[in-house]
């Protein structure tokens, strides 16, 4: 069933999209009619996740270069979103050292994060004029190394990050809603960029660099843009998630979130939208049944728990084994299909093969 119509060509391009919005608003709306409060505190965090997901896919997945740095990004935006909504007496007590207007004043959190996503954006384009001239594994040490020095200098400005302290006061306003919409634009930004030429030119150096370069891709533009446009959505969901948390450490944002969001992005899939989608909710799924199974599971007179740290352990071996059966992961880096067409193509290869 293939569309006949301008409209219906559209709705196949777009299907992929359509198909996990839909999904998610399915899920979300779900979940919500529960009216469970810690079930509704993990789906946010989940869905924050999926925004970070997404912003790796943009670079990860086109450019196939593994970036270790973009949780930095999500931690620059979350303390630049704090400096703007914090109370002023608050910013005074804990982060003396901001500028006099912005120890002064306070913004509304959406512009705040917004702005927040292009400051993000701003320093992964000059980081990445440098970092994006390197291939393979130098690039992947690279982002690392532009990581741990994010993590440090963080840590060390006390007077406008608290440094080892918490920052507290920030106000909490990332419902599940608020973090779908923007888990959707992050979507909507991933999918518009894959499709567009800078998009297509970037997985043409990934699939041959030489002979992309041959054909006149000027390949490290091409991952600079791609790494600017990650960092911008990355950093957004940092805002998002400083307003979930309603505190910041520097500590919350360093390896293990850093693996978590790579694991989801591996299991479901680098190379599709599709699969960062996926593999954040199985993930995330995996991860909430095996806290609360720490915590100890009711089965009629008798409680049964997991030792303390099997989410991290269970997350492991999902992983391992991904990586064993199927390492292109659950979606074998493909797309939704537009489901008449798989259909068509399907009933076709079964009568040759009859």
């Amino acid at each position: 069933m293939e569309p006949k119509t301008p409209l219906g060509h559209l709705v196949r391009e777009v299907w992929p999209l359509l198909f996990l919005i839909v999904m998610l608003l399915v899920i979300v709306g779900g979940i919500q009619m529960l009216g469970d409060r810690n079930i509704n505190v993990s789906l946010t965090e989940a869905l924050i996740r999926l925004s970070v997901v997404v912003g790796l896919y943009i670079f990860v997945g086109n450019s196939g270069l593994i970036s270790f740095g973009h949780i930095g990004f999500m931690m620059i935006g979350a303390y630049a979103t704090a400096w703007q909504t914090m109370d002023p007496m608050t910013k005074d007590i804990f982060i003396p050292g901001l500028p006099e207007y912005m120890l002064a004043n306070s913004h509304h959190w959406i512009p705040a994060t917004i702005s927040a996503g292009f400051l993000a954006a701003a320093i992964a384009f000059v980081s990445g004029l440098a970092l994006m001239r390197l291939s393979g594994i130098a690039a992947s040490i690279g982002t690392f190394a532009l990581f741990m020095s994010f993590y440090s200098f963080y840590l060390q400005w006390s007077t406008w990050t608290a440094g080892q302290s918490s920052l507290v006061g920030i106000p909490v306003t990332t419902t599940p809603w608020i973090a779908l919409w923007f888990a959707i634009a992050a979507m909507i930004g991933a999918f518009l960029y894959s499709r567009s030429k800078f998009g297509l030119a970037l997985r043409a150096s990934r699939e041959d660099e030489v002979a992309a370069k041959a054909a006149g891709v000027n390949v490290t533009m091409e991952r600079v843009i791609s790494f600017t446009i990650s960092a911008f959505f990355v950093g957004m969901a940092g805002g998002l998630y400083g307003h979930f948390l309603g505190l910041l450490t520097v500590d919350t944002f360093y390896l293990p979130l850093t693996f978590v969001t790579l694991s989801m992005l591996v299991v479901g899939g680098m190379q599709s939208l599709s699969g960062a989608v996926i593999g954040t909710i199985v993930l995330s799924f995996v991860i909430e049944f095996l806290r609360k199974a720490e915590k100890g599971i009711q089965m009629g007179d008798t409680t049964i728990g997991l030792p303390a740290s099997s989410a991290e352990v269970g997350l492991g071996v999902v992983l391992l084994l991904i990586l064993i059966f199927r390492p292109s992961g659950l979606t074998r880096n493909a797309e939704i299909y537009w489901p008449w067409k798989h259909k068509v193509v399907m009933t076709a290869v079964t009568r040759r093969q009859s």
